[in-house]
């Protein structure tokens, strides 16, 4: 940071600088930092003695334009005439000036680039006479914002996995009468194998090399499916209720207009309309840092709801084998390809963050974002936002659904449901204690996987119920329905008492005699 002032220091104002410590280390506190006065030479690039005025910069910070000449001749050239300090004026993005080891070792004064922008601020507010004070102040490790991630990823997980597990398990036990009505058509739900699952982990890291190499190009692409994705999503998510509202229940008139020819309920239009309207003011408003957040994560959660509806896994074996898997792909690119990259910064954080130096300056909306709550000079440099990505949250919700549908069909009382979500928690507890000692991003499912797939086995070893957890055996198979011979006539069902429902009465002999004999037709 750099905080201007007049000569009198009778009023103040901070400015967002960026700096390279390997230069020169800056003060952490303000009142530490010493008070020069400034040189005003942005007319000026700084990159040949003739730009040196008369006297050098004795005591005092020169400004200079940036350009011509690398940031190490422009601040050899201010320490050798007397200058304390060097800001350089950018009109492009700003970057940490960088030079190499032995460069580092010759300066002892630090180096930092201002925006275009602050620099005429900082001119129209100061005037000629103005002192500066640069000082770096220390970034909490720790923020409130995280409290809130930890609220929505949890909650996320656990009602996601809730309803998935609701869902498939009225599936299997009811028996549903046919009904072309939108009202009464379920999602179809996805059985993940293991060759599907060697396919998304190919297709993972394609996709996530891609980006790291070709981001400015698929980036906006990325935002396409997202708006898209997580618009379906929200109307799975808000559908069940606005079908219970009184209202706008006419249909449309008949027409041959691609899906409208099926004549859906004027309120199933008008939700779709709001879903797509919500998303694209997302996308039109994405890089308002303000409050565009809330609507990201509002779509995330959306998008995660509908997705842990939608895809289900059989059997614990295959909540093992793509846990284990993504298990290993999140620390290969979190800790091992910063081996491999000239920046030595991990691929996965490189495109979760966006690339610094990106031409389109966009930033992936598959994440949940939440920013930083505390109070800090730093956020007028940008404002800095805690991420958590979607995977984070789809793939151990994947595994609490599997233990809500087992504990219902099973009659457990919903103790794998229950542990299964505790463990989640104290899994993203431990990511963020690790984020705060390493202070480096972290792979999430590092924490993730083994906190809720050992404690998922630890229930299933005590329960001794491992065999079936494993295997899934413990769920009942859908029922066969045999066809009929609509050329026969069925013989009418006997008298049942008027007490019991059509679905929960049982079949007489007379009436299974008869189905049996239209079986054989």
């Amino acid at each position: 940071m750099a905080h201007f002032s007049d000569l009198d220091n009778s009023k103040g104002k901070d400015y967002c600088i960026f700096f390279n410590s390997q230069w020169a280390r800056l003060p952490q506190d303000l009142n530490k930092a010493a008070r020069l006065q400034i040189h005003d030479l942005t007319a000026s690039v700084l990159c040949s003695a003739s730009d040196v005025p008369d006297g050098g910069f004795p005591n005092r910070i020169p400004m200079v334009m940036r350009g011509n000449c690398t940031f190490y001749e422009k601040v050899r050239l201010a320490q050798t005439n007397g200058a304390r300090g060097l800001l350089i004026v950018s009109k492009d993005r700003l970057t940490p000036p960088a030079g190499n080891k032995t460069q580092y070792e010759e300066i002892d004064i630090p180096v930092a680039l201002l925006s275009y922008s602050d620099m005429l601020d900082i001119s129209k507010t100061f005037g000629d006479d103005r002192e500066v004070a640069m000082y770096a102040p220390k970034e909490p490790v720790l923020d409130y914002n995280m409290v809130i991630i930890f609220i929505m990823a949890v909650g996320t997980v656990a009602m996601g996995g809730y309803l998935a597990g609701s869902r498939d398990t009225k599936k299997r036990y009811m028996k549903h009468k046919r009904d072309d009505s939108s009202e009464k058509q379920d999602e179809e739900t996805v059985d993940v194998t293991p060759i599907m699952t060697s396919v998304f982990v190919v297709m993972c890291c394609t996709m996530l090399l891609l980006l790291y190499y070709f981001y400015d190009y698929l980036a906006i692409w990325v935002i396409v499916i997202f708006c898209i994705a997580s618009s379906v999503g929200l109307y799975s998510c808000l559908w069940p209720f606005v079908r219970r509202l009184p209202f706008c229940k006419c249909r449309v008139p008949e027409n041959n207009l691609p899906y409208l020819h099926k004549r859906p309920q004027v309120r199933s239009l008008l939700l779709s309309a709001f879903c797509s309207g919500v998303s694209i003011t997302w996308a039109v408003f994405r890089n308002e840092d303000q409050w565009a957040w809330v609507l990201q994560d509002a779509l995330g959660i959306a998008f995660c709801l509908y997705m842990l509806k939608t895809i289900r896994l059989p059997t614990f074996k295959a909540c093992t084998l793509l846990l284990v898997v993504l298990f290993v792909y999140d620390i290969f690119f979190v800790f091992i390809t910063p081996f491999f990259t000239k920046s030595r910064e991990s691929i996965m954080v490189e495109v979760a963050a966006g690339p610094s130096d990106s031409a389109s300056h966009e930033k992936l909306p598959m994440v949940l974002k939440v920013p930083r709550l505390n109070s800090s000079p730093l956020a007028l440099c940008d404002r800095p936002f805690s991420l958590l990505g979607f995977g984070d949250v789809l793939v151990p919700g994947l595994l609490v659904a599997y233990c809500h549908r087992f504990d219902i069909l099973t009659q457990s009382s919903r103790i794998y449901f229950v542990a299964c979500t505790i463990a989640y928690g104290i899994g993203l507890l431990v990511t963020f204690v690790a984020l705060a000692v390493m202070k480096m991003g972290q792979p999430a499912l590092l924490y993730l996987v083994p906190c809720t797939l050992l404690t998922s086995l630890a229930v299933a070893l005590w329960r001794r119920e491992l065999p079936q957890f494993w295997s899934g055996s413990g769920f009942v198979p859908a029922i066969a329905l045999a066809p009929i011979n609509c050329t026969q006539t069925a013989a009418p069902p006997t008298e049942e008492p008027t007490n019991q429902s059509e679905d929960t009465q049982e079949t007489s002999p007379t009436t299974k005699k008869e189905e049996h004999k239209l079986d054989q037709n």
